[in-house]
């Protein structure tokens, strides 16, 4: 009886069939509907999360270049120098050995950390000192062996021949656990030694991986997978040098499954490639899945990975309310499903998946949110600020790299004291005038000009008023030549001044009027005294085939023969004998205005135009 009255109402209401239809087809399309928008969700919260993640890497990347890239930089620096390319030439040298250490000493004092070592290739010698100075009596530690497994990062190194590379250890002999710097020193390709510094671990993880976002961990890795910093100082893997590899701890052992190990192994091998890149995907970390962020630092050879739980980034809460006003309107108005269904949901989430990747891609185009006060278009509002935000701090963070890059490019080529040149900014300047004196054919000065009895000044008026001297010899060179002539800091009370297209004649002039403005105009310091100060010059002439090391020989030469004949003079390079002395002025002349001091500093540039 029931039936036959349902039959009844089916058959003579449309509106029940219709329902009944629009019931079947939504039960039918209920299934692919919600998978259609759990797809949607999953590429909307996979962009999104790979746009942070590339976003973190960067920030991640950022720190730890920047802790490393200027220490880097100095250790470099340090490995170039002439004195100890000297001194892990010659070790049994004294002289060159006490110029050795003292340059370590020097750069020790630069460095972040405050300590410095150098390892002699010939001997095995390691020499080292810390920020307590507690070697700085003896500096020499202990020898590196090759039968010592200790010493095996050593030796594992110094096979790449060249370069700069970071690798945390523990030093068993000095009992010190650091992130160290190992610079090869070398010389036409044969190792010399190694020079470098050390982080330390602990104050490195807390600046650079100590992540304190939740769902974020960062760690740096190096190519074979072993952790060299983690916020789990556990996990970090010491002496990954000289360990085999089933003895390392690697993110791979923290990885579920094979395919997990193949997928990271290929954004790794990506991110090397690219080191400007930076490479996403989906792995299995201790039973969760994680979405994973991948770059290379060139610089120091090291991975950094974040590893991202996305779930805890991203709250997929925020998409409910939308699945529940997509079945509302479904259900209220099923005869309209597929224009609702468009109109309502699709068009609207694919014009936030639009805004975003226009944002991720980085055009131009203005990108309308949707202004529409329900959950959708909060979201489409909340999503397309939060990209937008990202956008900006991406924006902020490339322009503070490149402001730092350029200012450690100036600080790399000034002295810090003098505001001149220093030894890298003049081969710099050297090399791009020697183009030009090949190009027109014409030949340059080269002038080294050493600060006589240097070190009397400073024991006398004290190491303040040796500084004051060194930078206002500085200040009267850089006045006293003329524009596109080259003044830098060769070394403490060592300058070098290259003059451009002159002769012999011309160069001469020059160098005898430095000589008199030197003589002439004693350095006053702040409380009034007067310091007399004189100064040798060992001259040259520089021809347009001639290198750098050739010039400086002819003109080192000079200011050798210079100082060994009485100093305050010039000697020419190749000359029989030195230029004379100019004669003394009186007593009491030496009070000179302002105007004849200038007069003075300008004499010297024209006497290369006769």
């Amino acid at each position: 009886m029931a039936s036959r009255v349902l039959r009844r109402m089916i058959g003579s209401s449309l509106h029940t069939r219709v329902l009944l239809v629009i019931a079947a087809a939504l039960a039918m399309l209920a299934g692919p509907a919600w998978l259609a928008f759990n797809h949607v969700v999953d590429n909307l919260v996979l962009d999104f999360g790979s746009k942070i993640a590339e976003r973190q890497v960067q920030y991640d990347r950022y720190r730890g270049l920047e802790t490393l890239k200027s220490e880097i930089a100095l250790a470099e620096t340090m490995s170039r120098a002439p004195a100890i390319i000297a001194w892990t030439r010659d070790e049994n040298d004294p002289d060159v050995a006490a110029r050795g250490l003292a340059e370590m000493e020097h750069y020790r004092r630069s460095f972040h950390d405050q300590s410095a070592f150098v390892i002699i290739d010939a001997s095995g010698k390691y020499y080292y000192n810390d920020a307590q100075d507690s070697y700085g009596t003896d500096p020499y530690r202990y020898m590196v062996r090759s039968d010592n497994p200790r010493d095996g990062w050593y030796f594992a190194t110094k096979a790449r021949r060249q370069g700069c590379f970071a690798n945390v250890d523990h030093d068993d002999v000095l009992r010190v656990t650091k992130v160290w710097i190992n610079c090869i020193v070398s010389q036409q390709g044969q190792v010399l030694g190694m020079a470098g510094t050390g982080l330390d671990l602990s104050a490195f993880i807390r600046e650079v991986v100590d992540v304190a976002e939740p769902g974020v961990t960062a760690m740096f890795v190096d190519h074979s997978g072993a952790v060299q910093a983690h916020r789990d100082a556990s996990l970090v893997d010491f002496h990954s040098l000289t360990k085999e590899a089933g003895e390392k701890i690697t993110i791979f052992s923290m990885l579920g499954k094979e395919t997990d190990v193949a997928l990271l192994r290929s954004l790794m091998n990506a991110a090397f490639a690219n080191p400007h890149g930076v490479y996403t995907g989906y792995l299995n970390v201790d039973g969760h899945r994680v979405l994973a962020g991948v770059g290379f630092m060139d610089r120091i050879g090291w991975y950094n990975v974040t590893l991202m739980d996305i779930d805890a980034i991203v709250d997929r809460s925020l998409f409910l309310p939308v699945a529940m006003l997509l079945g509302a309107l479904v259900v209220a108005a099923a005869f309209v499903l597929s224009w609702i269904f468009r109109v309502m949901v699709l068009d609207r989430l694919a014009q936030i998946e639009r805004g975003l990747g226009a944002i991720r891609d980085g055009r131009t185009a203005r990108i309308a949110p949707d202004t529409r006060d329900d959950e959708i278009g909060r979201l489409s509002r909340t999503l397309i600020d939060m990209a937008k935000s990202i956008g900006h701090a991406r924006i902020d963070l490339e322009t503070q790299v490149r402001e730092q890059t350029e200012e450690l490019q100036s600080l790399a080529n000034l002295d810090a004291m003098t505001g001149i040149y220093n030894r890298r900014g003049f081969v710099t300047a050297f090399k791009t005038h020697r183009e030009r004196a090949e190009e027109h054919g014409w030949t340059n000065g080269i002038m080294f000009i050493d600060i006589d009895r240097f070190k009397d000044i400073n024991d006398r008026y004290g190491h303040r008023v040796g500084d004051v001297v060194a930078i206002e010899i500085a200040r009267r060179l850089g006045a006293a030549l003329r524009r596109g002539d080259v003044c830098a800091r060769w070394g403490g009370d060592e300058f070098v001044v290259l003059i451009r297209e002159c002769d012999s004649e011309g160069l001469r002039k020059v160098g005898m009027a430095l000589l008199e403005m030197m003589r002439r105009f004693p350095v006053t310091v702040g409380d009034g005294t007067e310091v007399p100060v004189t100064v040798s010059i060992g001259a040259a002439i520089v021809e347009p085939t001639d290198t750098l090391d050739v010039a400086t020989e002819m003109a080192d030469a000079a200011l050798y023969a210079a100082k060994e004949n009485g100093r305050d003079r010039l000697v020419f390079f190749g000359d029989s004998s030195p230029e004379p002395e100019l004669v003394e002025e009186p007593a009491g002349a030496t009070d000179h205005s302002e105007a004849e001091r200038e007069s003075a500093e300008s004499a010297a540039w024209r006497g290369t135009n006769g």
